[in-house]
């Protein structure tokens, strides 16, 4: 009789690719952390896990961090088309009187909103913040109302907004695991508008000032997003870093200087690309074996996996990760695209074997009765399994 089985091994140097955040998981058995921030996350996008927190659900005052639901907010108006960016917003005495970090707003005069979102993010305008705010919802406070209720649209179950700037209040909340829900939307839903957080110098009423995310000018991929600072919270950041198809966020919150929110985030970035890597497979349905087929019109099927498989290992499991791939062979039409014929084995070192479906990746007819009779016969005679 014809062969029943056939397992192929393969040991992959792998195809790399080098809302609700998964909570309770630290990674603390690779990354040994400790860290002076009061408050840190540190959250992988692709694989969509938490690698190491510290105080991640601990309520925190943002400072200027709040300005990115402000962005978010302004965004999602221009992607409804009801704002663009040659829109414009009168400065109000309010807005222009506001303190701190500031755009330099004129009084009473009107600001495009593209020039209120640089102002907003790349100087952190006070300034900018209230006018985007008056200009959408009326005044401030309807503004944070908004806020509050996108932040609990998003799952921010932490945290409540009081203004558009962050400004120090007593109701002020949020904590570090809504931040990186924050981010996460912000980066997938616009796309194309998170490109201004990667802008470093933003130039308006003659005056030219600078990005104060300091990850911008020292590490390799960073795009974003904001810091922040209160006597009260601190010195706070959240940064991310992009890499080889591989998205990194930390929020780090509670330092006591520039120099050191600065140092401890670029160190932990630095560990994570450094001690993790991101196991990345099956993500482009490539064709993983081709299997004989028994009595079809076609004599081979092309198997692919049913789905990607994305898992953070150190850099030694990475690097003697095994796959073994298993199907019945030959495989007997008729044979559908999408029917699981095999099954994957993906082995990390030191971990369970995780099983996967292997599936079909196309339509596979039968023979006409009279060619299926002619090839059975002929298997029965010469032991061929297909013509």
């Amino acid at each position: 009789m014809f062969k029943l089985f056939n397992r192929f091994f393969l040991l992959f140097n792998v195809f790399l690719c080098f809302v609700i955040i998964k909570s309770n998981h630290s990674f603390s058995n690779i990354l040994d952390i400790t860290t002076p921030a009061k408050q840190v996350i540190i959250y992988d996008h692709e694989a969509n896990e938490v690698l190491f927190e510290k105080n991640s659900d601990d309520l925190m005052k943002p400072a200027s961090m709040a300005k990115v639901m402000t962005a978010y907010i302004v965004f999602d108006r221009i992607k409804d088309n009801s704002l663009n960016m040659l829109d414009t917003f009168l400065v109000s005495d309010k807005a222009w009187r506001m303190g701190g970090s500031r755009s330099f707003l004129e009084l009473n005069s009107n600001v495009s909103i593209k020039d209120l979102l640089l102002g907003l993010i790349v100087q952190s305008g006070n300034d900018a913040a209230v006018v985007l705010a008056e200009g959408i919802s009326g005044d401030e406070e309807a503004f944070a109302r908004e806020m509050n209720s996108y932040a609990k649209i998003m799952g921010m179950t932490n945290t409540y907004f009081t203004n558009s700037t962050g400004w120090p209040h007593p109701d002020l909340q949020t904590s570090s695991r809504d931040l990186i829900i924050l981010t996460k939307k912000i980066i997938e839903d616009f796309p194309k508008l998170y490109k201004l957080f990667e802008e470093k110098i933003f130039t308006y009423n003659n005056i030219k000032q600078s990005n104060r995310n300091p990850l911008l000018y020292t590490m390799n991929g960073a795009d974003g997003l904001k810091t922040g600072h209160t006597n009260e919270s601190g010195y706070g950041l959240i940064g991310s870093v992009k890499r080889n198809d591989r998205r990194v966020t930390i929020v780090i919150n509670g330092l006591n200087s520039k120099k050191k929110r600065t140092f401890e985030s670029k160190r932990l970035f630095n560990i994570v690309f450094r001690e993790t890597a991101l196991l990345s497979l099956f993500n482009k349905k490539n064709t993983l074996v081709k299997a004989n087929v028994w009595l079809g019109k076609q004599s081979e099927v092309k198997l692919v996996a049913l789905k990607p498989f994305t898992k953070i290992v150190s850099p030694l499991e990475f690097n003697k990760t095994k796959i073994k791939v298993e199907w019945m062979d030959p495989i007997a039409a008729p044979i559908r695209k999408g029917d699981v014929v095999g099954n994957i084995y993906i082995t990390i070192p030191g971990k369970k074997t995780i099983k996967q479906d292997m599936i079909s990746s196309e339509d596979i007819k039968k023979m006409s009765s009279l060619i299926r009779v002619k090839s059975i016969l002929k298997f029965l005679l010469y032991g061929d399994i297909v013509d």
